[in-house]
């Protein structure tokens, strides 16, 4: 029996109103609000382009009523129009929408004119409604001085249609004064028509202009926010990179102390090798020389790769691991008098997410707060050990320990207790960002023998 394919589910086909909508939005047209205006102009075009001809159609092969005269003048300003139309199309599906709406209501003012002029005022009433419609094209897609233009030839057209009237007498001598009075009543609605659509209009331009300066004014606000936040880190990465330093600083002490015990013993092994005769003796001390230049180099290269200004790297490690790791450089930064234990609670890795180096350095701060702090002497552990999804290391030093009203403030950037020119209150303040930077939290606390910090990091998964 064959395995079964999976099954891919069929994309559902397209309404044919989602093709057009597509299709209409689809002209390559710069201007946001041409933009949005096209799809309804195109549709007018659509219109206007396939109606009338339909129309005549109809009225030529079908209708029975006898061809006038006059229906032939008609027929051609009706498909210049209608050619008007498909041409205008084409131009806004090519990008030339404003130039396309120009030429449309041009074509469009000159025909109505010229219908005026050959059928007169009278014959015009049943088109008067239709005409409307180019008043609220040249107000909505070209804006206000379209739409009065347009107007204007709106009462050229009348004024040519009332004296065809007159002239091919079709208005009598005593009715002259009411058809001017009707007129005069229908430009009036036409000049209602047009106040509401040109402050509707402008209305909708004022908003339009009012959210564009809001929408920029936004955008200038994210760019400061933004090189705000690049500043911010910026300023973050050189005082971790001064806090590197610093605690070089405090590590000097100890590394000079270590490297002159090297120096010791290769002087020692090198007199050794001096006066002895014995080939085993000899390779004896050159092998604890170079065991020895191996420890000092070793103490080097931890200290560089600590103290370099690298950007910041997370990786994902065991902490327990990595605490082991840093015995040797803390044990370089306490003085004689302390002694330092490291405990690991369970045999599972504990990995956390952190920046390696940044790790060290929270590491680093604490120890040397506790240092600072156990100026006679004293015992300094670290325990690391699971909690939950978290992983705790706790730092623990027999000090005076940290008195309760100042619990609050110690992760203050620039708060120390310490005497001018011998702190600069920075160090907890750093651990402490790097530690919640990393979705963890640090608290301090007052014991029975000194202080307790507790640094509790989310656990990672494993590597």
């Amino acid at each position: 029996m064959n395995a079964a394919t999976p099954s891919r589910t069929p994309r559902p086909f397209p309404s044919p109103w989602r093709i057009i909508r597509r299709w209409l939005a689809a002209a390559p047209i710069d201007d946001p609000v041409d933009r949005r205006n096209a799809p309804m102009l195109q549709v007018v075009l659509i219109v206007i382009g396939c109606v009338p001809p339909l129309m005549w159609l109809y009225r030529i092969a079908i209708s029975a009523l006898p061809w006038r005269p006059d229906e032939t003048a008609s027929l051609v300003m009706s498909l210049s129009l209608t050619t008007m139309a498909w041409i205008s199309l084409a131009m806004i599906r090519h990008g030339r929408f404003r130039a396309a709406a120009r030429l449309l209501l041009g074509v469009a003012a000159l025909l109505m004119v010229l219908s005026y002029a050959a059928s007169g005022l009278t014959a015009q009433a049943y088109e008067q409604p239709i005409q409307v419609v180019w008043i609220v094209v040249a107000g909505l897609v070209l804006g206000r001085r379209a739409l009065w233009w347009m107007y204007g030839w709106l009462i050229v057209a009348f004024a040519v249609g009332l004296a065809t009237d007159m002239r091919t007498g079709k208005i009598a001598a005593a009715s002259v004064v009411d058809e001017v009075i009707g007129a005069t009543i229908t430009a009036v609605l036409f000049l209602l028509i047009s106040i509401v659509i040109d402050r509707a209009v402008a209305a909708l331009r004022e908003s339009l202009n009012e959210a564009n300066q809001r929408g920029n004014e936004l955008a200038r606000v994210n760019q400061r926010l933004e090189a705000e936040i690049t500043e911010h880190g910026r300023v973050r990465e050189q005082l971790v990179h001064a806090q590197k330093v610093e605690a070089v600083g405090r590590l000097a002490s100890g590394v000079a102390h270590d490297f002159n015990n090297l120096l010791g013993l290769m002087l020692g092994y090198a007199q050794r090798g001096r006066k002895s005769r014995d080939p085993d003796e000899l390779r004896q001390a050159l092998d604890g020389m170079e065991s020895a230049a191996r420890r000092a180099a070793a103490i080097t290269q931890n200290l560089l790769n600590f103290s370099r200004n690298d950007a910041t790297r997370i990786e994902v490690f065991d902490a327990a691991r990595a605490m082991r790791d840093m015995e040797p450089m803390l044990l370089q930064l306490f003085d004689p008098g302390i002694r330092m234990h490291i405990d690991v609670v369970g045999s599972d890795a504990l990995p956390v997410a952190f920046d390696p180096a940044q790790f060290a350095l929270v590491a680093l701060n604490i120890a040397a707060n506790a240092n600072q702090a156990m100026t006679g002497g004293g015992r300094f552990d670290i325990q690391v050990r699971p909690h939950e999804a978290a992983v705790d290391i706790v730092f623990t030093d027999t000090g005076p320990g940290i008195a309760a009203d100042l619990r609050e403030r110690i992760f203050e950037p620039f708060f120390t207790t310490k005497p001018n020119g011998q702190g600069t209150g920075l160090g907890l303040a750093v651990a402490a960002n790097l530690v919640r930077n990393a979705g963890g939290d640090i608290s301090a606390e007052d014991t029975a023998e000194g202080a307790r910090f507790l640094v509790r990091l989310p656990r990672a998964t494993a590597a």
